[in-house]
């Protein structure tokens, strides 16, 4: 009889511990998981990264800059490959006042001593259009027997629109620069203005039939619409 009373107190304080055994795992287990799930946060929170800063421009501080200092808008704007295409700009027009004064200049000087009746100012005599020529059938001053006044007319009349010509390009020249000063200073805000302008998913573009009643008629007409949302 004690044997079995032994036998069965062994048994139920077997069961006992199991019962303990079994709470303590899952008491660990649950202490597990939650230990986890601290570290996946504290982890991703030391891996965040801060907010990246969009460049805004001003359209006016863009066009501001570019009146003070060629160039100085579009570097304002980040788009620094234009800069080189602002003054290979300027040069070309520079290039072209330079050229077409210097043969202006040349051209009048030339006209004015043909016409001057002076022996002395012969620069014509080295012009490009008149090395062909004899000076002799043009020239009154120092070949007054042989000149033609046919001649005369004639070359000098030719060097005169030569005069004209360079003296047009000159002008048209300045204006070149002008133009593409201002040309700089439109791309600079227009540059700005577009940074600033948002394309989202938010555009939509919907083509629809509608009905539009025909005040004339009983029958209502049909047409189409076309609309764009933003």
């Amino acid at each position: 009889m004690s044997r079995r009373s032994n036998g069965t107190g062994s048994c139920i304080r077997f069961i006992f511990i199991l019962k303990t055994y079994f709470k303590i795992s899952i008491l660990l287990v649950l202490q597990l998981f939650c230990f986890q799930e601290n570290i996946f946060a504290q982890d991703t929170l030391s891996v965040s990264k801060p907010a990246k800063h969009t460049f805004k421009a001003e359209p006016l501080k863009a066009t501001m800059l570019a009146m003070a200092f060629p160039g100085m808008g579009q570097i304002y704007n980040r788009k620094y490959w234009k800069v080189p295409l602002v003054y290979a700009g300027f040069a070309g027009v520079i290039y072209a006042v330079n050229y077409n004064s210097s043969k202006y200049v040349m051209y009048l000087k030339a006209y004015q001593d043909l016409t001057d009746k002076i022996w002395e100012t012969a620069s014509y005599l080295d012009l490009e259009a008149l090395k062909n020529a004899d000076p002799r059938d043009y020239d009154p001053v120092r070949h007054p027997d042989t000149y033609r006044p046919s001649d005369y007319s004639w070359y000098s009349e030719r060097i005169l629109g030569k005069v004209d010509y360079y003296k047009k390009y000159r002008d048209l020249s300045y204006i070149g620069i002008a133009a593409w000063y201002l040309i700089t200073i439109l791309d600079a805000n227009v540059d700005a203005s577009l940074l600033n302008y948002d394309i989202s998913d938010n555009l939509d573009l919907e083509v629809e039939p509608i009905i539009i009643p025909d005040m004339s008629q009983s029958v209502p007409g049909l047409n189409l619409s076309l609309k764009v949302t933003f």
